[in-house]
């Protein structure tokens, strides 16, 4: 299945890429090189995270890696990566959810 990445989830992604890097540009690499393999395997596994509970809908899911929540809408035809956000980020305080806006 085909993989579509969000403007904000992309901002997102360069985002958490600068901060890292303030400490080590390797590891900012790294790190990001490793969040988009495991995006890499929702292609042939897209329901293999889980739902998302502030969603309350079955094709809104999130994949976490390491501390960070990797939230994506499954669609008929590709997987839409919504954003990626810190886990202790509370999403039911956000002014709109994200996955509305697609």
């Amino acid at each position: 299945m085909r993989i579509e990445w969000s403007a904000r989830a992309k901002t997102d992604l360069r985002d958490l890429q600068a901060y890292i890097s303030k400490d080590s540009p390797y590891y900012a690499r790294r790190f990001v090189t490793k969040i988009l393999a495991s995006v890499g395997q929702l292609s042939d596994h897209p329901r293999i995270g889980r739902r998302v509970p502030e969603a309350a809908r079955d094709d809104v899911r999130e994949l976490i890696f390491q501390n960070y929540r990797i939230i994506y809408l499954v669609k008929s035809d590709c997987l839409f990566i919504v954003t990626v956000l810190h886990a202790s980020r509370d999403l039911t305080r956000q002014d709109i959810e994200p996955w509305d806006v697609v």
